[in-house]
């Protein structure tokens, strides 16, 4: 049978034949004839030739061990073909607060700062913050008991600067008095970078703190002959004890005292920093003694500072004599230490190059140490230059009228760094502008004098700023809390915030503002803090050395009177 159409055509039912394969014979016939056939594409010499060499390598499938090394020399001739002088460039953005900005923050922000009316000066409303149970009072007693026979003598060899000095004499009177030991007043450790040769009587007035300690802990300047004679009259060759730092009190306890009792005298060099924060109120009750009460510089040094501090609040006058103090760290040693760049070039880097090899031999160039000066500002390490603490200190809402004390050493680069403070605050005064030639000249090469007269414009102040860690604003933020109710009065800055603001030179100044408002208030109400276990009861002195005033006691007090 034939196959029928499905669909009739005509109303016939003729047969159609069935369609042709297009691989049928009658197909591949018309290829040769047929000139407008889909299926002629015409063939290029090129089509050809690859035709051919694809043909040969298919019948001599050996050829193909050689591929590789053909794929290679092809290469390599491609490559010698191509310059290489020319390579791209791919430019690394730095991290946000990573590079020094400063100049240009001010540069844009000056216009705006400078048309701001600062008719409500922060000097008149910045400590806004109370403590919630009361203020604090001084709760340190002197002993009115005589003292045991004495166990021996101990001597100690405080390093470091002025401060640090300060931390081995308390810790030393806390000991003493411990292991009911008889102090020798400590000696002063000479060091290459404060280059100050002053002993303990040059700095503090000796007999007072002899005579403030007599009932708790006894003080002597001198070792008996008897036994300065066992050790040929040089006390180097009494036995040392190496101790390690942050020691407990019960270790001196079980390890020092048995060789007290045995040699009658011992000797501990270094000392800074050899004994726990974290001791029983008997010890700190101590060092609270020591610190607040019995440490008073020497009359030298406590009359200028106190007639500098006159001079201070009779300048500043129109604010009720109030003025804001600021501890500036921008010395050449300060700035080589920290290893911070900023924009003192090619001089700025051999300066600080030359500094760090006088200060600290080799330290910074020890194989395999790696310096990363962008990570140092990002993580708030880097010191605050002096156009930077004028910025914020007027971001904080003090007018360029505020009367400012600067204490600090000789300001690196001091020409330039220091033209936009002043220019910010042209009431600006430092030690060398209060005092005169002559009253300040006995000081002058003596580092911890000079800093010790700083520090007593500074605990007077009605704003103390601090701008670099280390133990000066410590001491001295402890100190402003046990004279001023437990309240510091001092403004830490948020050092990681400023380097990501001072990193943005399109920042407005009321934005700008706005959060140093903030940081201000941020440090107002971190004016009041207890100490915990492992803080400095010089930072801190509530509650070990300071007892909390009722306000209800207050309250009563003041309506009786």
């Amino acid at each position: 049978m034939h196959a029928k159409n499905r669909i009739p055509s005509s109303g016939h039912s003729t047969p159609s034949p069935p369609a042709s394969p297009l691989r049928s014979p009658r197909y591949r016939h018309g290829r040769k004839s047929g000139r407008f056939s889909p299926f002629q594409p015409r063939r290029t010499v090129a089509h050809r030739l690859a035709w051919l060499l694809l043909s040969v390598l298919l019948r001599r499938q050996g050829i193909f061990l050689f591929a590789p090394l053909i794929y290679i020399a092809g290469m390599l001739l491609y490559m010698g073909t191509v310059s290489f002088d020319v390579v791209p460039v791919v430019k690394h953005r730095p991290a946000p607060g990573s590079v020094y900005r400063s100049p240009q923050v001010y540069e844009k922000l000056k216009i705006d700062m400078n048309g701001e009316n600062f008719s409500a000066d922060a000097i008149w409303t910045i400590w806004k913050n109370s403590y919630k149970g009361g203020e604090w009072k001084s709760c340190v007693n002197k002993s009115s008991e005589g003292l045991p026979e004495s166990n021996g003598y101990i001597y100690v060899e405080a390093n470091g600067g002025l401060n640090q000095q300060r931390t081995s004499i308390c810790n030393a009177v806390a000991v003493a008095g411990y292991l009911n030991a008889t102090l020798l007043i400590p000696n002063f450790h000479y060091h290459s970078i404060w280059r100050d040769p002053s002993k303990f009587k040059d700095i503090y007035d000796e007999d007072y703190f002899i005579s403030a300690l007599k009932n708790d802990v006894r003080v002597v300047n001198k070792i008996p002959e008897y036994i300065m004679e066992r050790f040929d009259r040089n006390l180097t060759n009494v036995y040392n004890f190496r101790i390690k730092a942050w020691s407990s009190i019960q270790y001196y306890r079980d390890v020092v005292l048995p060789k007290l009792l045995e040699e009658k005298i011992i000797r501990i060099s270094p000392f800074a920093n050899r004994l726990s924060f974290d001791a029983p109120l008997a010890v700190q009750r101590l060092r609270c003694l020591a610190n607040y009460e019995a440490l008073r510089f020497s009359s030298p040094i406590l009359s200028l500072g106190e007639t500098l501090v006159a001079r201070m609040k009779e300048r500043s006058a129109n604010s009720g004599g109030k003025y804001v103090s600021v501890h500036l760290r921008f010395e050449e040693d300060m700035v080589a230490f920290t290893c911070c760049v900023f924009d003192g070039g090619e001089e700025e880097k051999e300066d600080m190059k030359k500094a760090r090899e006088r200060g600290w031999k080799g330290k910074f160039t020890k194989p395999g140490r790696v310096i990363r000066p962008g990570a140092i500002r990002i993580n708030g390490k880097c010191p605050l230059t002096p156009l930077e603490v004028g910025l914020m200190v007027r971001g904080m809402g003090f007018g360029n009228n505020t009367y400012i004390f600067l204490a600090s050493g000789k300001i690196y680069n001091a020409e330039k760094t220091m033209a936009p403070l002043l220019e910010m605050f042209p009431n600006l005064q430092t030690k060398e502008m209060l005092a005169s030639e002559e009253e300040l000249s006995p000081y002058k090469n003596f580092s911890s004098r000079m800093a010790a007269i700083d520090y007593t414009v500074c605990l007077h102040s009605e704003v103390f700023v601090t701008t670099q860690g280390g133990n000066f604003p410590h001491f001295l933020m402890g100190h402003r809390r046990y004279l001023y109710g437990g309240h510091s009065k001092t403004i830490r800055p948020d050092k990681r915030k400023l380097a990501l603001l001072f990193d943005n030179p399109n920042i407005g100044w009321k934005s700008f503002k706005r959060q140093m408002l903030s940081m201000r208030s941020h440090s107002d109400s971190k004016g009041f803090e207890l100490k915990r276990p492992n803080d400095s009861i010089y930072t801190f002195p509530c509650p070990d050395c300071m007892g909390r005033t009722n306000k209800s006691e207050d309250s009563r007090s003041s309506s009786a009177t």
